[in-house]
């Protein structure tokens, strides 16, 4: 029989992440898993779009949130509030990218980092 394996902290803290973004309907959700991809700069991205500068912002904030009441941190480093274009949350072993949706088509993400597994949450 086999057994099951026990998350990591870095798979319960994007679990924490992606519910912050559904919070507040996040678009396309995706999670990249970093883990067996050699010298990579984390263990996951989280991946997400938003509508506008104020839809991006409120994801931003219900993550922050969200990880805030579950575990009690903060991100380690903030970028991108200033336009809220390509907002960044660094929690160390998970990454978080909010982008309103022309910035997202532009840097599309998911295809640098194309040999990690990728899983999807939502495509509207």
């Amino acid at each position: 029989m086999a057994r099951k394996k026990k998350p990591t902290s870095s798979e319960i803290l994007s679990d924490i992440i992606i519910k912050g973004i559904e919070d507040k309907k996040g678009n396309e959700i995706v999670k990249m898993n970093l883990t067996t991809v050699k010298n990579s700069i984390t263990d996951y991205f989280i991946i997400c779009s938003g509508t506008s500068r104020t839809h991006t912002e409120a994801i931003a904030s219900s993550v922050e949130k969200e990880v805030k009441t579950a575990v009690g941190i903060n991100p380690w480093h903030k970028e991108g509030l200033e336009n809220a274009e390509w907002i960044l949350l660094d929690y160390i072993d998970v990454v978080v990218h909010i982008f309103q949706e022309k910035s997202r088509e532009f840097y599309q993400l998911e295809k640098l980092w194309g040999d990690a597994e990728i899983k999807y949450y939502n495509n509207q």
